[in-house]
């Protein structure tokens, strides 16, 4: 009732999730004459629908069974078969070894499978399947399952969205879960809370300003931006200028350096984090290059560092190719994707990182 009455409205997709269970012929059932009631063009929502998620599926053969059971509920209200997507939630074992076999499944003519949409990692059930214990009782992270939905996702064509964050206070926690995914190509993931909601759809694209991260002792520390100086203010590392060297500590860690040397130890410590203008502009320069027939070229970065009051500059030399450009490609993709489907968010794009750069990320690529 409600995606009846609101659902044109609702910006994004809508994709109900109804009961099903690998080892359940009648929790299958349910679901089935679940699906049946939603896409039932007299019930007024079928029009909202873009599709259905199920739980709790197994190996590749209850994954057959869910598509065809879609199947029979397009034939059964006149729809186009193939008109309804279907996502996944893998759950169990069995379902994260069904996924290793998807990209030969897909595409047969004894299935629909080309339907999917997503795949969705549900990682409460799948640590009470796997029978994993923590001390704390705490999920375990399983960076394995989120690769492999990633790469699953990545060879057919699909999406790939974490499970749920379930510490849901831990803002600054749910962002570096955010980070490591995309680091593994998995760019959604669930969202308990409003807030959780807010951070999952702003994290993922690039910032509106780039910034200079520092490792020191294992983790990154962001450098405030001072009249165009990044500043170290912490106490993990110092530097003191003594003659015509420096003095520089790392932890318990103490070297003399001279200045080449010392440039050359701080740029395997830092490390900068492009803004959306950034990556367009090394975008542009690269194709602007490319159709001039080079295929690679040497992008340049410098910054002026400040620890304890002394300065250094410092330089970095990228190569780009064409793997460089199509990695990069990545988060303009993102962005695109939202801008076309997403009208309502123009405004708020706009004011995040202004008209020329909105323009330029729109046609580049």
């Amino acid at each position: 009732e409600v995606v009846a009455e609101r659902g044109a409205d609702f910006p994004g997709e809508i994709h109900p999730r109804v009961v099903w269970h690998r080892d359940s012929p009648a929790t299958r059932y349910r679901g089935f004459q679940h699906m049946l009631a939603i896409a039932d063009p007299d019930a007024g929502a079928v029009d909202a629908i873009d599709g259905f998620v199920i739980p709790e599926v197994g190996d590749i053969d209850d994954w057959k069974k869910a598509d065809e059971f879609v199947t029979i509920v397009e034939n059964e209200h006149g729809l186009e078969e193939g008109s309804l997507a279907m996502s996944v939630i893998v759950e169990s074992g069995e379902a994260e070894l069904a996924m290793g076999t998807l990209r030969e499944e897909m595409g047969k003519p004894t299935n629909n499978l080309e339907r999917l949409f997503l795949l969705v990692d549900g990682e409460v059930d799948y640590t009470k399947d796997m029978r994993a214990i923590t001390p704390t009782g705490d999920l375990p992270p399983w960076p394995e399952l989120r690769h492999n939905t990633s790469r699953a996702a990545s060879a057919a064509g699909l999406v790939a969205v974490d499970g749920p964050y379930d510490d849901i206070r831990d803002v600054e926690g749910y962002r570096e879960r955010m980070t490591d995914n995309r680091a593994k190509g998995m760019l959604g993931i669930w969202s308990l809370t409003p807030g959780q909601v807010v951070e999952a759809n702003t994290a993922p694209l690039p910032p509106e300003s780039g910034s200079w991260l520092l490792e020191v002792d294992g983790r990154r520390v962001e450098l405030e931006s001072t009249d165009g100086v990044q500043v170290y203010e912490g106490t993990e590392l110092s530097l003191e200028e003594r003659d015509d060297a420096y003095v520089l500590r790392v932890g318990g860690d103490e070297r003399t350096l001279d200045e080449e040397a010392l440039r050359r130890e701080l740029l395997e410590l830092i490390q900068y984090v492009p803004s959306m203008d950034d990556i367009v502009d090394s975008m542009e320069e690269f194709e602007a290059a490319r159709d001039a027939g080079t295929g690679a070229i040497a992008m340049e970065r410098s910054a002026t560092l400040r620890i304890d009051g002394v300065e250094v500059d410092v330089t970095d030399d990228r190569m780009w190719d064409e793997a460089t450009y199509q990695a990069s490609m990545t988060p303009i993709s993102l962005f695109q994707d939202v801008y076309e489907h997403r009208p309502d968010q123009h405004d708020d794009l706009a004011e995040r990182y202004g008209e020329d750069v909105i323009e330029r990320a729109r046609t580049v690529g």
